[in-house]
């Protein structure tokens, strides 16, 4: 059995990693405090060094490292953010590294892990392939292995951001987060909860994991860490197959629950923080705010949700925030059968434009759809301020005689 860290050790790696990392902001969400009716307090850890929490972990774990396994270098595997933070923490230190990264990782995540100075060998489809290849590498060279979630320096690296929630937030009550191989998590709820015991309180610790890469609750169910079937998700910072061990067996023990968001969820959520406040964050690291989106989470005190991330492709920005727009109800691809006259779409937009509705991209077409030849097709794209106002439209549309139906996004 792995005991939990220690107060004691949390507190020794805080003041071991104050020169590297930042004591990241934590801000009050009004729009998030209105939806769950308790104050919502946003742990901005995508302004983290790196973009993300990893740095925490990866510069405790290999600042612990001897000499002697300093001089044989390090390496790891990953698709970004454990990859930045090994690089950043090498470096740092002085500690050769090699990332194994997947073919077709983001340019960004790939330049920037080259940046902070480590060697990127790109092989292999999937982050899986290459963690097997970091492992060869590291049984054929004699570098040290460095895992992302399944080491206890690492679990206790990570659970320094507890300690900072607890400090500007004595009165927490309730911190949310994304769990993947589990090492934030377990580190926050071991960090937090015997903080808070001192002090004579309790804080609830929930865990949030895309629903197409759930291992948790199964592994929780069969008391040991399971390994699942995932299916791609626009959280991949979160898509782990199977918990790691050391990990486990803490959140077993102090995580209070683990609930589940969907992909609407995970988009809308981070629609809600680029509008309201402000903040570009990566789907892994918005998870927490889907949760309460979707009224997954209850609390009846300030709430946390760790904002894990913010290494977002922005290609894959643009396709999240279009996705967020339809399930926020505010963007609809409308599919009109029309007679083939003249005018017929002038008269379309004008009916849009008289409820306020905004065209974003018009599809005009007299071929496919199995039209006969007087008929054709419209399919515009429009946005709206939400499902009342698109109701609207369609109402205003079918008052002047058209069929619109909605496509599926």
């Amino acid at each position: 059995m792995t005991a939990a860290p220690s107060l004691a050790e949390f507190r020794a790696a805080s003041e071991s990693l104050a020169d590297v990392i930042s004591h990241t902001p934590t801000e009050l969400s009004r729009a998030l405090s209105d939806t769950l009716g308790a104050p919502v307090l946003l742990k901005m850890e995508n302004l983290q060094r790196t973009g993300s929490f990893k740095i925490r972990g990866a510069t405790y774990r290999l600042a612990q490292l001897t000499a002697e396994e300093r001089k044989r270098g390090v390496v790891a595997a990953s698709a970004g953010n454990h990859a930045q933070g090994v690089a950043l923490a090498a470096q740092s230190l002085g500690i050769a590294a090699t990332i194994f990264m997947p073919l077709g990782v983001p340019v960004p995540k790939l330049l920037a892990t080259r940046g902070y100075g480590a060697e990127v060998v790109l092989e292999g489809d999937t982050v899986a392939t290459s963690l097997r290849l970091a492992a060869e590498f590291a049984e054929r060279t004699g570098a040290v292995l460095i895992h992302p979630f399944d080491h206890r320096d690492v679990v206790i690296g990570q659970g320094t951001l507890g300690l900072e929630i607890i400090d500007d937030i004595p009165d927490v009550d309730t911190v949310v987060m994304g769990i993947g191989g589990g090492g934030l998590i377990a580190g926050v709820a071991a960090a937090i909860k015997q903080a808070a015991a001192e002090a004579g309180r309790t804080v609830r610790v929930i865990g949030v994991q895309s629903e197409r890469a759930a291992a948790m609750p199964p592994s929780l169910a069969a008391g040991h860490p399971i390994e699942i079937q995932t299916q791609p998700t626009i959280a991949d910072g979160i898509l782990v197959a199977e918990p790691g061990g050391v990990p486990f067996e803490i959140i077993r023990d102090l995580v209070d629950d683990v609930v589940t968001v969907s992909e609407d969820d995970i988009a809308r959520a981070i629609l809600v923080l680029l509008e309201h406040a402000k903040v570009v964050v990566e789907p892994a690291g918005a998870v927490g705010v889907a949760a309460i989106l979707a009224g997954k989470i209850t609390a009846a005190g300030p709430t946390v949700p760790v904002l894990s991330g913010g290494n977002i492709d922005p290609m894959l920005l643009q396709r999240v925030v279009a996705h967020g727009l339809a399930a926020s109800g505010r963007y609809a691809t409308v599919r009109i059968p029309l007679p083939d006259r003249p005018g017929q779409l002038a008269k379309v937009s004008e009916i849009l434009a008289q409820v306020g509705a905004n065209v974003m991209e018009v599809l005009h077409t007299r071929h496919g759809h199995g039209l006969q030849i007087s008929e054709m097709i419209l399919q515009l794209s429009i946005e709206t301020r939400g499902p009342e106002h698109t109701q609207m439209a369609f109402d205003a549309l079918r008052a002047a005689g058209y069929e619109p139906s909605v496509m599926p996004d």
